[in-house]
């Protein structure tokens, strides 16, 4: 459908941007540890912002089903499961009055989907310049 090198680069600009979020969530649970917010500031942040970074990663594993890149979906599966499961269970949304007895849950989720972001940057890097390479 698209070519290699528009979904690669499509990739890694959506995947700075949930990189960015990431990074920003991550920021946020360390704050509220150190006491610069308090949790309903917290919470409604963050709550802001789970909703469109699970439609970002879905949109972006989609992307990769539809082009038939299956091991680069493949990777991008658990993450999607992950997210499929919190929105199934209903536990997608932080709640003020229970986020200190799950802010440790929480920060191991921020710092997993973190590095999963990290790696994924690079790899899809990689896979843009090699597609770049390729086309000449």
């Amino acid at each position: 459908m698209f070519g290699p090198i528009f979904l690669f680069v499509t990739a890694v600009i959506l995947n700075c941007v949930a990189l960015g979020i990431q990074v920003h969530l991550t920021i946020l649970y360390g704050d509220l540890e150190s006491d610069y917010i308090n949790p309903i500031d917290l919470c409604n942040k963050v709550n802001f912002f789970v909703k469109p970074e699970a439609i970002l990663h879905a949109g972006l594993s989609l992307l990769f089903l539809i082009n038939g890149y299956w091991f680069v979906f493949l990777l991008n599966l658990p993450i999607l499961y992950f997210n499929f499961q919190k929105f199934q269970k209903k536990k997608h949304l932080l709640d003020a009055t229970e986020i200190f007895r799950t802010l440790r849950t929480h920060k191991i989720e921020s710092f997993v989907k973190l590095g999963f972001s990290l790696f994924f940057f690079f790899f899809y890097l990689y896979r843009m310049i090699m597609a770049l390479i390729d086309e000449d």
